[in-house]
């Protein structure tokens, strides 16, 4: 089967799997699903949003997270990953939109990337979900499935992005990104993987 045939199957199931795809993260708005997202990385979206609240309790803007010390942040999300690093870039990331947005997120690929803590991944899930700008982030389990479903063979995250955006129509990338977590995490995980009870693999294998 070509790989097209293959994208368009698999869309099809997403759909009916998964009509509706909210954000895994609880935010407000751009500025808390930009921490959010940053905060995600190594770590899961449940235990973020166990922590969040306690952190956008004391600082829910650029101009509160500024005046915070590093320590108070990193005291917040101490449970998570990597927690004094991203403690400190969120810092700074937050002087930063003061200092070159006005305190507003920016709806900018370059502009978004350029802050502390933002690789592409998290610039792009904020493009979507807060901006409803078409990308198609992916992290390692979306790299995982469509190596596993034979719609990329790339080894790294950029060729898959490049591949899964040429085989989905641009306007269900935002869509489409959500339904593949959903659908890993349900169905296709990394370890201990039954393809029999797989809705996609089964097929495919």
């Amino acid at each position: 089967m070509k790989r097209q045939e293959k994208a368009d199957i698999i869309g099809e199931l997403l759909d009916e799997l998964y009509p509706q795809t909210p954000s895994p993260l609880e935010h407000q708005d751009p500025y808390t699903l930009l921490v959010a997202v940053l905060l995600s990385a190594q770590s899961t979206d449940k235990k973020v949003n166990e922590i969040t609240p306690a952190l956008f309790g004391l600082a829910n803007t650029p101009e509160k997270m500024a005046v915070l010390d590093v320590s108070t942040i990193q005291d917040c999300i101490r449970q998570i990953g990597l927690a004094p690093t991203k403690a400190k870039n969120i810092h700074r990331m937050a002087e930063q939109l003061l200092e070159r947005h006005e305190g507003q997120v920016p709806c900018d690929m370059e502009a978004l990337e350029g802050l502390a803590g933002v690789g592409h991944k998290t610039a792009s899930v904020v493009l979507s979900q807060a901006f409803d700008i078409p990308t198609f982030p992916v992290d390692t389990h979306i790299h995982r499935l469509a190596g596993r479903w034979g719609l990329s063979k790339a080894k790294n995250v950029t060729q898959t992005e490049k591949d899964l955006k040429a085989v989905f129509p641009k306007d269900s990338w935002k869509r489409r990104h959500l339904q593949i977590i959903f659908f890993g995490r349900e169905y296709c995980p990394a370890r201990n993987h039954d393809i029999a009870e797989c809705p996609i693999c089964n097929w495919i294998a």
